[in-house]
């Protein structure tokens, strides 16, 4: 057991830094060649606080059991395409790097805690989070040239992760392999706050 949280320490420390000596994320759309649907999926794909919160949820689902994974499958990627929506009709909508990143540190904490919440409380986290993070999406995304299919995109690679990531930690039964859950959530708020102090500095 030893090893593998180990293992997991030394793969979110890798992580941490790649994020943090990464360029600053930009308004505009990645141009994948492709059309604007696979544009989406590479924009939640390489938005680090869009994709640490995706990862974040799945996992809390996951260790919640079968019922809150099943209900997140549908609030989080729901709700990440109606705050996209709003987000694209709306000019004065932007990015809020802040919140979002606050958000990642949250749901990243409630996994380390193992948080005992229910299927409801769940729920309206994932909501609040794709709501969030969707609108972002729809303010930024559209800004960079992107449609309706592009939030499609984003929205369907969040359903997808969430069935996969969940589906296996629901899947779990030994401790260790529970706990090694638990590690990957604190790397993730680790990450949020290193974030958050990149944000800070003078001129972030």
């Amino acid at each position: 057991m030893s090893g593998v949280v180990s293992w997991w320490r030394r793969a979110g420390a890798a992580l941490a830094a790649l994020v943090l000596t990464a360029a600053p994320a930009s308004a505009h759309l990645v141009q994948t060649g492709f059309g604007t649907f696979y544009d989406g999926i590479v924009h939640l794909a390489m938005t680090p606080a869009d994709l640490l919160v995706v990862l974040g949820l799945a996992l809390l689902a996951g260790l919640r059991g079968q019922r809150a994974s099943r209900a997140m499958l549908l609030a989080l990627p729901g709700a990440w395409l109606a705050g996209g929506l709003l987000g694209a009709s709306l000019v004065t909508a932007g990015e809020l790097p802040w919140v979002t990143t606050v958000s990642i540190v949250v749901v990243g904490l409630l996994v380390a805690l193992n948080a005992r919440l229910n299927t409801e409380l769940v729920v309206v986290l994932g909501c609040c989070a794709g709501a969030l993070h969707g609108w972002v999406n729809g303010a930024t995304m559209t800004t960079g040239g992107a449609d309706r299919l592009a939030l499609l995109g984003a929205a369907l690679t969040a359903f997808t992760l969430v069935t996969l990531l969940a589906a296996l930690v629901v899947s779990l039964r030994a401790q260790w392999a529970r706990v090694v859950v638990r590690v990957a959530g604190s790397w993730i708020a680790a990450i949020g706050l290193l974030m958050l102090g990149w944000l800070a500095r003078p001129g972030g």
